[in-house]
């Protein structure tokens, strides 16, 4: 697939998974860097392409694609020669996007509502992800047999994933200083890509806790 890739950025922001992804794919893309100090995402300009005035924001040959996870499996859909998604006929597909969806709907709510300290509900359910506990033994679960989540095959949604628990681990989140997520976020961020963004956003070698 052919047409310019514009990624609207900030290293400060969920599109670190995003800037990632793209060095995966390896096809060339423009950065447009967005400075949160100077509200350039409320701007008038901004706001007409992502109404939401949030990042990551990827426009594609002049398709408009928001939302971390979507914009990693476009991606990974875009470019089938990365390797990077199962095709649609192939069985690993469906536990492919459920992890992919498992990252966006119940593990990203789950940290930030431990992380943040959000008073509980006295329905768990009603969360959608039910626990904190049972959404990080779950991924202990899924991460036991390895060494990707589609055992060899490393996938787009090991981006996903893998920055999420690498964000939470980093930042203390309970429950995560085990050797099956310290290997896994050691195993994903020892890859070039990841490696080649990192450098591009000023972060350089990542530090995770084990």
């Amino acid at each position: 697939m052919s047409g310019e890739i514009v990624f609207y950025h900030n290293p400060q922001s969920r599109a670190q998974m995003v800037h990632w992804m793209l060095h995966e794919v390896g096809v060339p893309f423009r950065v447009v860097r967005i400075d949160f100090e100077k509200a350039e995402h409320k701007t008038p300009e901004f706001l007409a392409i992502n109404p939401m005035g949030k990042l990551p924001t990827l426009v594609h040959d002049g398709t408009v694609i928001t939302e971390t996870g979507a914009i990693i499996t476009y991606l990974a859909d875009a470019f089938p020669q990365a390797g990077l998604a199962p095709a649609l006929h192939d069985r690993r597909r469906g536990t492919y996007l459920r992890w992919l969806f498992f990252a966006a709907g119940c593990f990203e709510p789950a940290i930030l509502d431990t992380m943040f300290k959000r008073p509980p509900v006295e329905r768990k359910g009603a969360l959608g992800y039910g626990s904190y506990e049972d959404t990080v033994g779950a991924l202990k679960t899924m991460l036991v047999p390895g060494p990707y989540i589609l055992g060899d095959q490393f996938s787009a949604a090991d981006v996903y994933v893998g920055s999420e628990l690498s964000w939470a681990s980093q930042f203390g989140a309970p429950g995560l200083n085990i050797p099956v997520f310290a290997d896994y976020i050691a195993r994903i961020t020892d890859r070039p890509a990841y490696k080649r963004a990192a450098l591009a956003d000023g972060r350089g070698e990542p530090k995770n806790k084990s």
